[in-house]
């Protein structure tokens, strides 16, 4: 499995390197949902078929930070703020 502290920064890198790929949109809803535990951060599983092996080690290593390291700490808004720019394409 992708080390929990270093799948922020592999996500950022598949999504600055295509944004507009299915493999971005799937992480980036991942990303997404990973910040609303209110909402029981409900995502949608088969969604990570579109991910590559490796890739899904990445979501994979993204839920565990979203558990051992939490979710808001300074690292995490840095990178959803460059995740979000890379998405919406400013």
């Amino acid at each position: 499995m992708i080390d929990p502290s270093q799948a922020i920064a592999q996500t950022i890198a598949i999504i600055e390197a295509a944004p507009e790929s299915a493999a971005a949109l799937t992480l980036y809803a991942l990303v997404t949902t990973l910040e609303y535990d209110r909402a029981g951060r409900l995502f949608k599983l088969s969604k990570l078929g579109d991910l590559s092996a490796e890739q899904r080690q990445i979501a994979y290593g993204l839920m565990e930070r979203s558990v051992v390291e939490g979710i808001g700490d300074p690292a995490w808004v840095e990178a959803k703020a460059r995740i979000d720019r890379a998405i919406r394409g400013v």
